[in-house]
């Protein structure tokens, strides 16, 4: 009976994690490791790994950490208009399953995991990953802290796309030893697109938003001018792989990553058309995390290429 309750519990906090959404933070730090090979700067597998992991426990960390701060600002008990499992929270905390305060905890206990874990891998790569991890972390709580709270300053969907560009540098870093041009280049497009995650679930949210002070983007713009700012978002997204790609500045496999321009694109022509009708915006969000999690699987894929024809 106890191991039955332990396995419960552990599936718990896999749940309150949201593991659905660190699929695209573990893609984002395999294309960091993919371009250092393709470069032919050297293979660390157990570094590699250790980056895998420590990206997935650090997001896990500021997944249950963001529940805590909405519970705090109260944005989460409000909300009746999510669309669960990709907007309004894990909602462990409303349904009574942990307490606020064990969230922040948990959060806080995983940081320090990862922090011991990044201060090793550090050691490992080079001291210039201390300050990748720094930012990484620094954003992830000032995004949802109760003090700082970017999310509801309209700085939230910034603060999220340099974090997941911070991975893909800071991923390249570990296997190189140092920063990259290329690393900066490639990373942005994934952010962006990851950052288009973030603001389609903000539709559904919004009136919950609103009512709380909550100021994200989609709030203080209004569904549709929103809405064609995530279209700007993901075509520029797009635009930047063939601009870099065409200068010859990406491999010349790296045009496989527009791969992903169609459900992007169809994820944006649903939501101008639904703008004003939240609740039919599951398909959005959907088709959001799959555009992320495709283009940073056909960039990997297109600088593993180079790699193996080295």
């Amino acid at each position: 009976m106890r191991e039955t309750s332990i396995r419960a519990r552990s599936r718990r906090w896999l749940l309150a994690s949201r593991p659905g959404f660190i699929v695209v933070t573990v893609v984002a730090a395999a294309l960091g490791i993919a371009q250092a090979q393709a470069c032919g700067c050297g293979w660390d597998g157990p570094a590699a790994v250790a980056t895998l992991l420590l990206a997935a426990l650090a997001h896990a960390a500021i997944n249950l950490y963001n529940d805590y701060g909405d519970a705090v600002g109260g944005s989460d008990a409000v909300n009746t208009g999510r669309l669960f499992p990709f907007s309004g929270g894990s909602r462990v905390i409303q349904d009574g399953v942990f307490t606020a305060i064990q969230m922040r905890d948990a959060a806080r206990m995983l940081g320090i995991v990862v922090v011991g874990g990044g201060l090793a891998l550090a050691a490992r790569a080079g001291p210039g990953l201390l300050l990748v991890g720094l930012c990484g972390l620094l954003l992830g709580w000032a995004y949802s802290s109760p003090r700082v709270a970017l999310m509801s300053r309209g700085l939230g969907e910034l603060s999220v796309g340099l974090a997941w560009w911070g991975i893909v540098v800071g991923a390249d870093y570990v296997q190189r030893h140092g920063f990259s041009t290329i690393a900066a280049l490639s990373g942005v497009s994934i952010a962006l697109l990851v950052t288009a995650i973030l603001w389609a679930a903000e539709f559904p949210d919004a009136a919950a938003d609103a009512q709380v002070g909550k100021r994200t983007l989609v709030v203080r713009w209004g569904p549709v001018p929103a809405a064609w700012g995530y279209t700007a978002l993901v075509l520029f997204a797009h635009a930047w792989v063939a601009l870099w790609w065409a200068r010859q500045w990406l491999p010349s496999t790296a045009w496989w990553g527009l791969g992903s321009a169609p459900l992007s694109l169809a994820a944006a022509g649903l939501l101008l058309r639904r703008a004003r009708q939240p609740q039919r915006l599951r398909p959005v969000m959907a088709l959001s995390i799959a555009a992320a999690v495709l283009h940073g699987g056909l960039l990997t894929a297109a600088f593993l290429a180079i790699a193996h024809l080295r």
